[in-house]
């Protein structure tokens, strides 16, 4: 150092001593700092002056956003270095929304960052502005494939709703470690199984000779009662899986597609068909949706959302129970699983089956059309599978002195405890809960609250509440007498319970329903309360059923009450031992119905014969001009919103217009279905109903001013396509 300034001394360039090392050190140090640190993988750039892919530089992008009028594909700039990633079918992250006025070396710039899907790479683009970068590749595995866009572009058309909107539903979220993991192998085609349970139905051996030699036969499957039509389904889909192509069938829950799934494995083995159920978690169900994807699995069984499964050479689709409400999606744009596999079997020219152990009335007319064809036993071997049915007039129990404590008849009393010598006895309560519903003893006049007027329930034996407000009820007394004392105006499955275990001490009662759903209950003499839908299934199958309070389903305010009895029902008794006797021995099994004897669905059950019901459900129908003879879209929302969109919609000619008419409001605390207005607003509902043939255009007019009104920033009413709940 220079004792003056105490500053190092310096050469004659000016460098301090050592100057070359230190800086060939730092330099070196910086460069293992750069190739050492990690680029972040989701910074999405501008690509501002780079150059683009030489070859289709334009990728024409679906972006993920909903409403109807963005529902288009938006032309993208494809920079050269995601040239080999850009691919059609993969996921990307674009720039939505910058408007023309951000532009910087021929990109556009700014707006919000979305998920999209390359559609296409074109060579140039049809819009002559400047464009904007994709902004990154964010997966290279092509999840949305030429088959699939189509399926969910023509589901999209139908329901009035946006692609992006079906993409939502049809696609899995992505998950990076499943992604990550090569899918195993393919294997090769099974051998053609033998006919077993399909030898009960005069057609069943030749729809599987179709379908193993490659055939594309469609048919109305009427199952015979009893545990056996889970691996008729498994046959089914083996015969397909013979011929070198896929399957895919659509069941209504968790419970049904562990049946199939547990027939699958024991027919074909392990490996040959996928799971799909939301119960997987997402990890899981991404894992297994590629594989389907990728073609190692060519046989799919799952609920609502497999409908969209990416089956590679799909030559069957099915649907079984496609009367359950579960089948209809509860996201806009709420397509029915029986529609999307009727699509997918025209566009993909497919096999089909619908099965049932009844019929719906969408199934009677693909019979009546000539579409499919019934595929059904004789009445003998119906008589024999079916238990034996029989009727009580609900007014006998109110005049059955020795049974009124048990809320049974005495046919149904004897039959309970004959049952019980032989095994389990279901009793099938159409609502859950202890006592939902109250009135006044003395008038009959139905117990409100005080507050807020809504109905007094009794969740169990010692409180009372509102079903609205959620207020006890500890001192109520009625308006219109003055009365004191309450009796039950419905009564609930726990109720039922409760009772039944007071009238047979000595017999263990289950209860299966919403909040605890059994899946099999033992062999051994017990009582098993259930709701409709929550049955389990009994070793051996039950010894009797009582089916209680058949009022409650046939005196719904809806047009398919009756139908949807007769399914519930129906689905009930096939868990009972045929009339000819179980294979367990203990001869058959009786089936007691508390319902007005003389209604058309109580006499379909008492001869099992959905078919014959369903086909003059369908006349009426067609008389009446009601779904599925016509179409239909009902448009719901404030009054002032429904009637505009109705006045802006180029319907087609001929559209009657039912309604507007108010709904009813929904109680706050309870779930909100599709179309039901939020708590606390009022809301207006119109029918618009067209004839046949002309549903294509009703869904494209309502689609269009749809996309007016959003265009414009006004409030749209819910739409829905061929509504489930007419009234």
């Amino acid at each position: 150092m220079s004792s003056d300034n105490g500053r190092p001394e310096r050469d004659p360039a000016g460098r301090a001593p050592g100057a070359d090392l230190q800086g060939s050190e730092q330099l070196a140090l910086i460069r293992e700092t750069v190739r050492k640190a990690k680029v972040p993988k989701a910074k999405p750039r501008t690509w501002r002056g780079a150059a683009l892919a030489r070859e289709l530089p334009v990728a024409k992008v679906l972006v993920d956003k909903g409403p109807v009028h963005l529902d288009k594909l938006w032309d993208y700039a494809v920079p050269a270095e995601m040239d080999a990633e850009a691919r059609p079918g993969v996921r990307v992250r674009v720039r939505f929304g910058a408007g023309t006025g951000k532009v910087r070396e021929g990109r556009r710039e700014g707006g919000g960052l979305l998920d999209g899907y390359i559609v296409e790479r074109v060579a140039e683009s049809d819009y002559r502005g400047p464009l904007a970068a994709v902004a990154q590749v964010v997966s290279p595995e092509p999840v949305l494939g030429p088959g699939l866009l189509a399926l969910c572009r023509a589901v999209a058309d139908r329901y009035a709703g946006s692609l992006a909107d079906v993409l939502q539903l049809a696609l899995p979220k992505r998950n990076v470690r499943a992604e990550r993991e090569p899918s195993p192998p393919p294997l090769p085609p099974p051998g053609v199984p033998a006919p077993g349970g399909w030898e009960r139905y005069p057609a069943g051996p030749g729809f599987l000779d179709a379908l193993a030699g490659g055939g594309t036969p469609r048919a109305v499957w009427t199952a015979l009662p009893g545990p056996h039509w889970p691996r008729e389904w498994a046959v089914a889909v083996a015969a397909t899986l013979a011929s070198g192509r896929g399957a895919l069938v659509v069941v209504p829950d968790g419970r049904t597609a562990a049946r199939v799934d547990a027939a699958l494995t024991e027919v074909l083995g392990a490996g040959r068909h996928v799971l799909l159920t939301a119960d997987l978690g997402p990890e899981e169900r991404y894992r297994r949706w590629l594989a389907v994807s990728r073609g190692s699995v060519r046989a799919v069984v799952g609920t609502r959302a497999a409908m969209f499964a990416p089956v590679r050479d799909l030559g069957l689709v099915g649907i079984w129970d496609d009367g359950d409400h579960s089948h209809s999606d509860v996201h806009a744009p709420y397509p029915h699983a029986r529609d999307v596999l009727l699509l997918r079997a025209v566009h993909e020219r497919t096999g089909f089956l619908l099965g049932d152990l009844g019929r719906t009335v969408e199934a009677a007319q693909l019979v009546e059309n000539g579409w499919a064809r019934p595929l059904e036993a004789d009445r003998e071997t119906v008589r024999a599978a079916a238990p034996l049915i029989r009727t009580v007039d609900e007014g006998e129990t109110a005049r059955d002195a020795q049974a009124r404590a048990a809320r049974l008849p005495t046919l149904a009393w004897q039959t309970v405890r004959e049952g019980l010598t032989r095994g389990p006895v279901l009793v099938q309560v159409p609502r859950r809960g202890y006592v939902p519903r109250l009135a006044c003893e003395r008038c009959r006049e139905p117990a409100r609250c005080a507050h807020c007027s809504g109905p007094l329930e009794a969740p169990d034996a010692g409180t009372l509440h509102c079903a609205w407000c959620g207020r006890p009820e500890a001192a109520w007394h009625c308006r219109e007498c003055g009365g004191v004392r309450l009796r039950a105006s419905v009564v609930g499955a726990r109720r039922t319970a409760e009772e039944l275990g007071r009238a047979f001490p000595d017999v263990p009662v289950r209860t299966s329903g919403r909040d605890h759903i059994l899946a099999t209950v033992p062999g051994r003499p017990a009582l098993v309360v259930a709701t409709p839908g929550a049955e389990p299934v009994a070793e051996g199958g039950y010894a009797a059923a009582l089916l209680l309070d058949g009022w409650a389903l046939l005196g719904r305010p809806d047009l398919r009450a009756g139908e949807e009895a007769l399914r519930r029902w129906l689905d009930a008794a096939a868990l009972v031992r045929g009339h000819g006797g179980a294979a367990g021995g203990g001869g058959g099994g009786t089936v007691v119905v508390l319902a007005e004897p003389t209604q058309r669905p109580v006499q379909a059950l008492v001869r099992w014969d959905p078919a014959g019901y369903a086909a003059r459900e369908l006349a009426e129908r067609a008389q009446l001009g009601f779904p599925p003879v016509s179409r239909m879209a009902a448009v719901a929302g404030p009054a002032e919103a429904v009637s505009e969109l109705i006045a802006a919609a180029p319907l087609p000619e001929g559209t009657e217009t039912l309604g507007p008419v108010p709904l009813p409001l929904t109680e706050p605390g309870r779930p909100r279905r599709p179309g039901q207005p939020p708590p606390g607003e009022e809301w207006h509902r119109a029918l618009l109903r067209v004839r046949p043939g002309q549903g294509s255009a009703l869904a494209a007019a309502v689609k269009a001013a749809k996309a007016q009104r959003l265009a414009r920033g006004e409030k749209d009413p819910a739409v829905r396509i061929d509504p489930l709940d007419i009234g």
